[in-house]
């Protein structure tokens, strides 16, 4: 048996060292892991959560108490945890993330954090990949979590079958101006730290601004929650676990994977274009009295098929 079959075979069986080194390899663009890619049998009905919101909404407090109930249960479950940061820098490994760590030991949980992409907040490059290997591998769901700003709000909800949006009371009026774009994305709404003040104030003001609002219908429901005490979580596992039997996913994971798709033959098309060859026969030409940017363009194209 070759080293890839090999490996391949080991995420299959949900190895966890081998599920983490599949997906350096896929994070580091290896030609071994678009092999992999190719071969890995992915299976599609293992549901992704995409878990959102602005930063200090509790969001690791919240997933940290649904892994404990699912865990419980001998459900097996994979945790992105997207991060602004490189995933060498451990100060938001170790930060954001240290309510996570009493499950790095646990069988049933597999933890990746990985970095964004850009100063934007937009996600992996590689995310849709790295979801993809976890999906070929024995789960029961993979739960993706990360800060909704930027263009991360439109990615995680074209990936996601379920996404959650986490708010605070202490966001008050600001729900009024919501931003448009955490609106359209949330199948679920999530009032966490719900112990605060203003928060039966605030859950109303939400209730009415999806009380409308209906896919396929699938009425938005608005849960409240403490993670920090695990209460909440019982009716918002229910509630997600509706929404993947819903219909209420619509054509955003297409234009995802659309675009995606769109890259990786736009990559595949260019990959015996190198930059250096490129520049030296432009430099070559450039001063040529009749010289044509797409023209040269399309002859160079043409020659290096």
């Amino acid at each position: 048996m070759s080293s890839t079959a090999e490996l391949i075979s080991l995420v299959k069986n949900g190895d966890f060292k081998s599920l983490a080194r599949v997906i350096s390899l896929v994070e580091n663009d290896t030609s071994e892991s678009l092999n992999i890619l190719e071969q890995l049998k992915i299976n599609h009905s293992i549901p992704v959560v995409g878990i959102t919101g602005p930063p200090g909404a509790g969001k690791s407090s919240l997933v940290n108490s649904i892994l404990k109930k699912l865990s419980a249960e001998g459900k097996k479950i994979a945790v992105i945890a997207v991060d602004p940061t490189s995933p060498f820098n451990f100060g938001s490994l170790l930060g954001d993330r240290i309510r996570l760590s009493e499950h790095f030991n646990d069988e049933n949980i597999f933890i990746r954090s990985i970095a964004t992409r850009g100063a934007l907040g937009g996600l992996s490059d590689k995310i849709i990949e790295v979801t993809d290997v976890l999906r070929s591998a024995p789960f029961d769901l993979v739960i993706i979590e990360t800060v909704g700003v930027g263009q991360s709000e439109v990615e995680i909800a074209g990936l996601a079958d379920t996404t959650i949006v986490v708010l605070v009371p202490e966001a008050g009026d600001e729900v009024q101006t919501m931003k448009a774009g955490l609106m359209e994305i949330a199948d679920i709404f999530v009032v966490n730290k719900a112990d605060r003040d203003g928060v039966d104030k605030f859950i109303q003001n939400i209730s009415i601004l999806v009380h409308e609002k209906e896919i396929n219908g699938w009425q938005i429901p608005v849960v409240k929650t403490i993670a920090t005490k695990n209460e909440g979580v019982d009716e918002l596992i229910e509630k997600i676990n509706l929404n993947q039997f819903s219909g209420a996913q619509n054509d955003r994971k297409i234009f995802l994977l659309t675009d995606k798709a769109y890259r990786l033959i736009a990559k595949q098309k260019m990959k015996n274009i190198k930059r250096e060859d490129l520049f030296i026969k432009l430099k070559s030409v450039f001063f040529h009295p009749d010289f044509n940017l797409y023209k040269f363009s399309k002859e160079f194209l043409s020659q290096n098929q």
